[in-house]
């Protein structure tokens, strides 16, 4: 998939008032992460696995 067709989505619970935004992307077999401040900056590409580990572990 081309970088340039990839829809970055704002997560759910980031603030609108320049708090601490992540922004996520689909990717195939992968979920991508960034800093939404930052969107040239360095990515996060996890598996959907590795991905849905996070989330689990974050939740808690």
């Amino acid at each position: 998939m081309s970088a340039s067709k990839v829809v970055w989505r704002k997560a759910s619970h980031s603030s609108g008032n320049g708090g601490a935004c992540v922004e996520v992307a689909h990717f195939p077999g992968a979920i991508g992460v960034r800093d939404s401040k930052d969107p040239e900056g360095p990515r996060l590409v996890l598996s959907r696995g590795a991905f849905a580990a996070l989330v689990a572990d974050l939740k808690r």
